[in-house]
């Protein structure tokens, strides 16, 4: 392939491009790099002279590094066609398939509006290397402000960028890129989660007070006895839910999360809320629904409980964890009744208990 790098009069200005031309075939890269031209009535002025030399320079430095990128074949495409293709509509898709994932799903959708913003015109699989994904995390980092004008926290941060770093991973699988453009750029760290939770006082004083959705009361209240996600809940069938004499009551079960099967047990105050069993195809939980509206009646449930804690359903995950720990259920089996494939994620639960250890020891001074 040949890259020529040529001039065409744009206006009163000359627009330098490059000509890429293969076996009959041509394509042509603008540059947005402008040069002026000499009038009739008069020579150029020194500035407009340097300023020619400068993005003349500029414009064969960039036609020399594209001839080694595709010497070299540096961006590793398989398809040509796929690679021109826009890189915010393959996101979007992958967003799509993470709908019925309700808090995955909206981180996703979060980074996809922040693609939007960051890049209006679109960006191609093409155009993605390290400077620009530098630029991105720059701009989550330093240029995102929210309505209050404040920066996005670092676990949003995180999240976000990590979902674009998993959709460029995702394209290689794909077949569009050979090579990540990811693997030359750091994450960026999360911080250390602030897993809010329930304490056993509260969750009982929650317990008492009447919600504005039964159905969501008894759910969030059974993910607390039980550890389940809301995923896990929603979908959640009769014909999970099983008894024997020996084990009691317990629920059999694929993770939606993990595609993991899993047989959890369960105590008999946590099926007593479930009600009268129906057919073995129902939902024990019909009607469940997750919205900004839900969350907000699940707020102003907790709140009449007098908690102002910043409670979502998935504190329920989170206050069943720290409660079995608390009271003295050891980490191994802890884990296993979450359902995690690696016991680092259930630690992270005993360092919140160890730190309000911590708290409660500090509150005696003399």
């Amino acid at each position: 392939m040949n890259v020529t790098l040529r001039q065409r009069v744009k206006g009163n200005k000359i627009s330098l491009y490059l000509d890429y031309y293969n076996s009959g075939k041509r394509e042509y890269e603008y540059l947005n790099l402008y040069l002026t031209p000499e009038s009739e009535s008069g020579k150029l002025t020194k500035q407009q002279k340097d300023d020619n030399r400068k993005n003349l320079a500029m414009a064969e430095a960039i036609r020399a590094k594209r001839l080694i990128e595709i010497k070299n074949d540096e961006f590793g495409f398989r398809d040509t066609e796929k690679v021109k293709g826009s890189f915010l509509i393959y996101f979007e898709q992958q967003t799509r398939k993470r709908k019925n994932s309700l808090g995955n799903w909206g981180n996703w959708d979060s980074a996809l509006k922040h693609l939007k913003k960051f890049a209006p015109r679109g960006i191609t699989f093409k155009e993605i290397d390290k400077q620009w994904l530098e630029g991105f995390k720059d701009y989550l980092q330093n240029e995102v402000k929210n309505r209050s004008k404040k920066g996005l926290s670092q676990n949003s941060q995180s999240s976000y960028f990590s979902k674009v770093l998993a959709a460029l991973k995702e394209a290689v699988k794909d077949g569009i890129l050979q090579n990540n453009p990811a693997d030359q750029v750091q994450g960026i760290k999360p911080d250390d989660p602030n897993r809010e939770f329930l304490t056993l006082e509260e969750l009982q004083a929650v317990a008492k007070e009447e919600c504005e959705l039964p159905l969501l009361k008894t759910a969030f209240l059974f993910s607390t006895l039980t550890g389940l996600r809301w995923s896990d809940i929603e979908k959640l069938v009769w014909s999970e839910v099983q008894q024997s004499d020996i084990s009691g009551y317990y629920i059999r079960f694929r993770q939606k999360k993990t595609k993991g099967a899993e047989t959890l047990p369960i105590s008999e105050q946590a099926f007593q809320l479930l009600g009268e069993r129906k057919s073995p195809a129902d939902k024990v939980f019909d009607g469940l629904q997750y919205s900004a509206w839900h969350n907000q009646k699940l707020r102003e449930w907790i709140s009449k409980a007098g908690i102002i804690k910043h409670i979502t359903f998935h504190c329920a995950r989170h206050t069943y964890a720290t409660l079995q720990i608390t009271l003295g259920t050891d980490i191994y089996t802890v884990s296993k009744l979450l359902g995690h494939k690696h016991m680092k994620t259930t630690e992270v639960y005993a360092k919140v208990i160890d730190h309000k250890k911590q708290e409660a020891a500090n509150r005696i001074k003399l």
